[in-house]
């Protein structure tokens, strides 16, 4: 996600924009406070509705949590993991590294 300043708005338009066509959130603030948030409109904003939306963008854009992003949802956390999904949204995100340790202790537990 990127910031722009409201100064941003008047000489980076066009980043903002590429930004939005790319899908990516874009936050704009004044005096380093948080005005408004910049959302793509595209064909998951119409299907899933602006609030589920912004959660799941915000959630795979690693911004919340799957915890956090399910209450700006509005929603409980198996729905929203649920929607996430029906988004194409991976919910568990493991490196190579941390699921090859996982498996492990899952092997070594399962191996007594």
């Amino acid at each position: 996600m990127d910031t722009f300043t409201i100064r941003d708005l008047r000489e980076r338009t066009g980043d903002l924009v590429r930004d939005a066509e790319q899908g990516k959130l874009s936050l704009v603030t004044k005096h380093g406070q948080p005005v408004f948030l910049a959302v793509p409109f595209d064909e998951a904003l119409l299907r899933g509705g602006v609030k589920i939306s912004m959660a799941i963008k915000l959630f795979d854009d690693e911004v919340l949590t799957a915890r956090e992003a399910a209450k700006v949802a509005g929603m409980p956390l198996g729905e929203f993991m649920a929607a996430c999904s029906a988004q194409g949204v991976p919910i568990v995100r493991y490196s190579a590294d941390e699921l090859a340790r996982e498996l492990a202790v899952f092997d070594d537990v399962h191996s007594r």
